[in-house]
Parts: C-alpha cells; sequence; structure tokens
C-alpha cells in the first residue's frame, strides 16, 4: 500500500485511542424541590452533589425551560439531574421526574417528610 493509504488509517487509529474532552462537565445529580416554584428560571431544591446534600438553585437550560415538566413542577417533585454545578446553582441541561423512592437514601428522608407535610397540609382542604 501507498503511504497515502496508510496515513487516514494511522490517524484514525490515534483518533481512538484519545478519549474525547468535550461533554466531561456534565455530572449527575438528584434533587427534590424544597419551596413553591414562583420563578421557573430558579428553582429552590435540595440537591445532592458529591456526597452532599445542599440546597441550590435549578436553572434550566433553554432546551429544559421550554419543557411542560419544567413548568409543572411543584414542591416535593423528585428529580434526576443532568447538567453543571456553577456559582448561581445548577445548570439544568435535562432532568427526568422521578418517584422519591427512587432516590438515594441521602435525599429519601426529605423527600419522605416533605410529602408527609405537602398531603396534611392539602388532606384538611377535602374536607
Amino acid at each position: 500500500m501507498s503511504r497515502s493509504c496508510w496515513l487516514p488509517f494511522v490517524l484514525l487509529t490515534i483518533m481512538s485511542w484519545v478519549p474525547p474532552v468535550w461533554g466531561d462537565d456534565d455530572q449527575v445529580f438528584f434533587a427534590v424541590v424544597s419551596a413553591v416554584p414562583k420563578d421557573k428560571m430558579g428553582i429552590s431544591a435540595k440537591v445532592l452533589a458529591e456526597g452532599a446534600v445542599s440546597d441550590l438553585k435549578l436553572i434550566p437550560g433553554d432546551t429544559v425551560a421550554g419543557n411542560p415538566v419544567w413548568r409543572t413542577l411543584e414542591v416535593c417533585h423528585a428529580l434526576r439531574i443532568e447538567g453543571a454545578k456553577t456559582a448561581e446553582g445548577v445548570k439544568v441541561l435535562s432532568a427526568r421526574v422521578l418517584d422519591a423512592s427512587m432516590l438515594p437514601m441521602a435525599l429519601q428522608g426529605y423527600a419522605g417528610d416533605c410529602l408527609i407535610k405537602k398531603a396534611l397540609e392539602i388532606a384538611p382542604l377535602a374536607d
């Protein structure tokens, strides 16, 4: 074979060994909405990040902000979030609503307490 045929083969082989550098900033977070969302562009939540639970703002990306699920979030909703941690909070690139039992153990207690509190507030209104 000529050198012109080997060059693309060698370049493709070398490129397959090098891991891609894009997309490494995305992390997986779990969150429980902790307050009634008034502004959908910044939702307060208890977020499990790097093994610790903290109060952070969830800031939706452009694709998430227009999602009907994001617009209907309520207090106590459990989320699995892919995004990046910023100084303001967590920039949300994608979000999935979960059942509270699917959360990591560090957040399950908070989610359970939140659901019980929400049920006690709503139950008297049903009578």
